[in-house]
């Protein structure tokens, strides 16, 4: 690890180890754009099947609870980062007493507690869905009278992809709010009725430098991305507006990395209001491996390691569409499709939801 500038930032140069906690297919991305800068990854995961393995220089097969092994695996790498959010805290703890961990501990900590979340965000000037919190059938019903129906029960911790969320419409669905949150704390959130759906990538280094890339409109289906589209079809105020907010949260985090801010438009009212914030490298930015000059993967160790940012401008009009489940075994067709950049995560089982791949269409005369 060195020390250069004028403000006496930390860079870590071409040839050192970058840990990356987690073994999923974010992992997997992260260790080959870091390969290509010329930096070896160093993987901790329990999951001895994780797929990030396939691409990194060393991996650790503990479990994150593992002190004696995340001391070992820090003191092994010159910077630790996370492909997900769901890091345990005392993990990041155990990390930080021994190397750099980026992005930082206060970053997992707001996003792994939907009502922390809310409240730092709604502390920062950006606006949320109207949110109160319950765990009894009686705060439940508190909650409902001030937020009023419909509205979104979800858990505090731990939920994505819709897993731990139920919509309130009628009276008789609170009566099947608890068995969804199982008793855990939950959080309630009002309903909005928007227009569309969009997240934005920032990336912000140590010296506070923020480079933000187009923002990407965004399809679900089954509370699972689908598509993400570049451009959002926005108002050029709106996209302004929206990459201003995400910037702010990077900045009242004091964030080091990639950052995705997932956001809902209203159009009637020029509405732009955070749903909810990921601190790293996320599924609606893939788009940018081949559709942006730097990719959301380069551009985090670039962030990470003390590197310039790149730039995140689109080459054109580009599509991303994820492949769930079975739909990896159409394979063949996107590889005989002469437009299409198809990418499989080298995980082996294909069940229902889970994300296999994806596919990217770059349009750049478009």
């Amino acid at each position: 690890m060195n020390k250069m500038g004028a403000q006496n930032l930390t860079v870590i140069k071409p040839g050192g180890t970058i840990g990356i906690l987690g073994g999923g297919q974010l992992g997997r991305m992260i260790a080959m754009a870091a390969a290509r800068l010329g930096y070896k990854s160093h993987i901790y995961c329990p999951d001895r099947r994780s797929p990030a393995f396939q691409t990194a220089h060393q991996f650790t097969i503990a479990e994150y609870e593992d002190e004696e092994s995340l001391e070992v695996f820090a003191k092994s790498v010159d910077v630790v980062t996370y492909e997900f959010e769901n890091v345990p805290a005392q993990t990041a703890d155990i990390v930080a007493r021994h190397t750099l961990l980026r992005p930082g501990a206060n970053a997992l900590k707001v996003a792994q507690d939907r009502l922390v979340e809310k409240d730092f965000l709604n502390d920062s000037g950006v606006k949320t869905a109207p949110y109160a919190a319950f765990t009894t059938r009686e705060e439940l019903d508190v909650a409902i009278k001030t937020i009023g129906r419909p509205c979104v029960a979800k858990t505090r911790r731990f939920g994505y992809d819709g897993k731990g969320q139920m919509m309130i419409k009628a009276r008789a669905d609170i009566d099947n709010v608890l068995e969804v949150t199982a008793g855990a704390p939950a959080i309630l959130e009002g309903f909005i009725k928007f227009d569309r759906e969009i997240s934005v990538i920032v990336a912000r280094s140590e010296s506070g430098d923020v480079a933000a890339f187009p923002v990407g409109e965004n399809v679900h289906t089954d509370h699972i991305l689908d598509t993400t589209k570049i451009p959002a079809t926005l108002k050029p105020a709106i996209e302004a507006k929206a990459k201003v907010m995400a910037t702010r949260i990077a900045n009242a985090l004091e964030y080091i990395g990639i950052l995705t801010v997932e956001m809902f438009v209203v159009d009637a009212t020029n509405e732009v209001i955070v749903n909810e914030i990921a601190p790293r490298v996320h599924n609606s930015g893939h788009w940018t491996i081949e559709g942006a000059v730097t990719s959301q993967f380069e551009q985090h160790v670039r962030a990470i390691c003390g590197l310039p940012l790149g730039s995140p401008v689109a080459k054109g009009r580009v599509e991303m569409k994820n492949l769930l489940g079975e739909d990896i075994l159409e394979y063949e067709k996107y590889l005989l499709d002469e437009t299409a950049h198809f990418h499989h995560y080298g995980k082996l089982e294909p069940r229902k939801g889970r994300k296999m791949g994806h596919v990217t269409w770059v349009f750049e005369n478009e």
